[in-house]
């Protein structure tokens, strides 16, 4: 059986933690910030667990 590939669109926005977590970035902060309020932007900063149900999924795109 051929060497699966990782899917490379989500290997650009998923990375997975030490204890296995898959983590992401939170949407809405691209773009259009200048109306957003600073209290906006600063909560969705940083990273965001996924969902236990989608968590598989993702791995398996990612060969995990």
């Amino acid at each position: 059986m051929p060497k699966s590939k990782t899917h490379s669109g989500t290997a650009k926005r998923f990375k997975v933690s030490g204890s296995g977590k898959v983590l992401r970035q939170k949407a809405g902060r691209r773009h259009l910030l200048e109306h957003k309020s600073s209290r906006v932007t600063r909560r969705l900063d940083g990273k965001a667990v996924v969902s236990e149900q989608d968590a598989p999924r993702i791995k398996r795109l990612l060969g995990i």
